[in-house]
């Protein structure tokens, strides 16, 4: 679109992580600072398009009842196929709340991340049904699915470019906020849990306490319990993946900021919680909260540089 553009806002990949975005998104709405772009990879792709679907509190609201149980409910295990989780209940809660919302009918340009599997290509998915782009976006690969789209086999964008400033200047945005959820994860990915086992990333899903007796004999010889559950002194095979992933988000976005630096860069303290630590989304919601509250002294500054006469256009 040909008229200006105000605030580019580019939400990154995390996975549970990205539940700070909606505390960073509830400080930008208290103060009236509206995004006129936003751009999102993985779990920045689901929250900005709730943010701009009108849905962010519902996704709150979800977000803040998240328990160990919950998450295992949404997860459909298998062994063949292109991943470990089909994929299909996570789909159809996206589907309740998004299946009739189209990416064009939104207030504002939205874009989801994905990777063209076949190609490597960064994909923009500016068009077309809003659940499809975030189901693509979060899309990682041996966890989740493909998704076919557009003649395309689609995974999660984070692969390429896991904080999307970029997408946001080619759309014109005359300022940029990025929230980085992986900026503070190396060296801090280890720690001590209460038994002494080291927990990588704070992730080991699958814990005896957290389960009711019956969810445990049906768990014990499964696949889920090979995945998520960490033995003697080394993490889960999920511990271990998620980990690498974060590792290689870091590096990957630090060379991709280096190209397009933002004009403000938040950066929620998080390191300390796994990327599958959903669980602690009414800690991750205040993290996002907090980050953005100390940002905004430097969020005002630079609109009444870069959008003086126009700052929510």
């Amino acid at each position: 679109m040909a008229h200006p553009r105000g605030i580019g806002l580019a939400l990154g990949g995390g996975v549970a992580r990205g539940l700070a975005h909606i505390g960073v998104m509830k400080v930008l709405q208290r103060n009236n600072i509206t995004p006129s772009i936003i751009a999102g990879t993985s779990i920045g792709a689901v929250v900005g398009g709730a943010y701009l679907a009108g849905k962010l509190d519902a996704l709150e609201d979800w977000a803040r009842g998240l328990t160990r149980m919950n998450i295992l409910s949404y997860m459909d295990f298998r062994v063949r196929g292109s991943s470990m989780i089909g994929g299909t209940r996570l789909k159809k809660l996206l589907e309740e709340n998004f299946k009739d919302i189209m990416i064009e009918d939104l207030p504002h340009p939205f874009i989801g991340l994905a990777t063209d599997l076949g190609t490597g290509h960064e994909v923009w998915l500016r068009k077309g049904r809003l659940v499809d782009a975030m189901f693509a976006s979060f899309a990682l690969p041996g966890i989740f699915p493909p998704v076919q789209l557009n003649d395309r086999l689609l995974v999660d964008g984070a692969l390429v470019n896991p904080v999307p400033v970029a997408p946001t200047l080619s759309l014109g945005a005359r300022m940029t906020i990025a929230v980085d959820l992986n900026a503070d994860m190396v060296g801090k990915a280890t720690q001590a849990d209460r038994n002494g086992y080291n927990n990588v990333m704070g992730f080991d899903l699958y814990r005896n306490e957290h389960m009711p007796k019956e969810m445990q004999k049906e768990m014990r010889p499964s696949l889920a319990r090979k995945l998520f559950r960490r033995e003697d002194n080394n993490p889960s095979l999920f511990g271990v993946m998620f980990s690498a992933l974060g590792i290689m988000n870091d590096r990957i976005t630090r060379s991709r900021l280096a190209g397009d630096p933002p004009d403000i860069h938040i950066k929620p303290n998080i390191g300390h919680i796994g990327m599958m630590e959903f669980e602690k989304g009414e800690e991750l919601i205040a993290i996002g909260e907090e980050a953005a509250e100390k940002a905004l002294p430097a969020i005002i500054d630079a609109m009444n540089v870069f959008l003086p006469h126009d700052k929510q256009k």
